[in-house]
């Protein structure tokens, strides 16, 4: 009978975790189920009968195991099967893509095998990169100058403000946007054998859009501009108080470009019986504006999805999804349209130099 109880609580949980799914060939279950069995006390023959296999396998598996700790279980996509790495030189692998952070399995590959004298084959070295606690991941964009202590600061204001709005207030967030007309197409199931394609055009015009958007309701006020500057910002200000005229005070969320701060702008802003309020977001901070979700989903449905041969068909498409696609269905957008902000820190990254 073999020793029971060998596997670590964390081998454990590796195996139970590839025996569990389905995704995962089946030879490979197979042997995760043996390692658990075994390490429940179960004798090599029962552990043989209730798999299917030969006696002598399921001890070949448990003598694996003792070499190369649970990575044997992928020891088939190994070239010579029978060499596998140990656990002093998966240690040793693990140091190195820890500092290293390399692009490919390639590149992995070579590392092994200059290193180590074995070869595997890419979906052995994905397996193995699983294994030993690593992710294929494409590193996120953060700002240089971005600063962690302002947008908190920021989203405990702006919860204050909501918090605190009188039933005569309402708050918008306001930006601009630039879709230019091209298509790029997102992912989607085909069958195996299938290829597909979208018409693209030349790529060349653009609509520039400045809009601003109501959480509470989905109501949108976007308009098509032939350049965005202080002139258009004015204009949009002034379609936000036309569309609240029982409200007495507009708290308008938006970003610090220079066309925000424009001299007009403030005169007009100081004119008697304006009701908007201007709230500036921090630098380097356009996740904290929710606007910039609804430009994503503008994109989903229409730039990515969609082909206009001709632009002021696209155009209008765009115009008519956040005119009128997003306020009357808000209840499918709204859980992804939402105030639901987070601090992007740079210290909770490793940054690439």
């Amino acid at each position: 009978m073999p020793k029971s109880g060998f596997l670590s609580e964390q081998e454990r949980a590796d195996c139970l975790r590839v025996a569990k799914d389905g995704r995962e060939e089946h030879r490979f279950s197979r042997r995760a189920n043996a390692l658990l069995l075994l390490d429940e006390g179960t004798p090599y023959e029962q552990v043989a009968k209730a798999l299917y296999l030969d006696d002598s396998t399921v001890r070949a598996w448990r003598e694996a195991y003792e070499v190369g700790g649970v990575e044997s279980i992928y020891a088939f996509d190994a070239k010579g099967g029978a060499c596998l790495l140990s656990k002093a030189q998966i240690d040793e692998l693990r140091a190195w893509v820890t500092e290293v952070l390399p692009e490919t399995t390639e590149v992995v590959g070579k590392f092994i095998f200059e290193r180590f004298g074995l070869e595997y084959g890419k979906s052995g070295l994905i397996k193995l990169m699983h294994r030993i606690g690593f992710d294929w991941k494409k590193p996120e964009s953060v700002p240089a100058k971005i600063d962690a202590q302002t947008q908190r600061e920021f989203i405990e204001a702006h919860e204050k403000l909501r918090n605190s709005l009188g039933p005569d207030e309402t708050v918008v967030y306001m930006d601009a946007v630039h879709p230019t007309h091209q298509s790029s197409p997102g992912g989607r199931w085909l069958p195996r054998k299938c290829s597909c394609a979208v018409p693209v055009t030349s790529g060349r015009e653009r609509i520039n859009l400045h809009g601003a958007i109501d959480l509470e309701t989905g109501m949108t006020r976007v308009i098509e501009v032939e350049k965005v500057n202080a002139q258009s910002t004015i204009s949009l200000l002034e379609a936000i108080e036309r569309a609240f005229p029982t409200m007495t005070k507009i708290h308008v969320n938006l970003d610090n470009a220079s066309y925000h701060h424009a001299k007009i702008v403030q005169e007009w802003l100081n004119q008697p019986g304006r009701k908007v309020v201007l709230h500036f977001i921090p630098a380097y901070c356009p996740h904290l504006n929710p606007i910039e979700r609804l430009w994503f989903v503008m994109h989903k449905n229409i730039s990515h999805r969609l082909h206009f041969p001709k632009f002021r068909d696209w155009a209008d498409a765009i115009l008519a999804f956040l005119r009128e696609t997003v306020p009357r269905n808000f209840e499918r957008f709204s859980s992804t349209i939402t105030d639901n902000f987070r601090v992007i820190d740079p210290k909770d990254y490793r940054i690439l130099a």
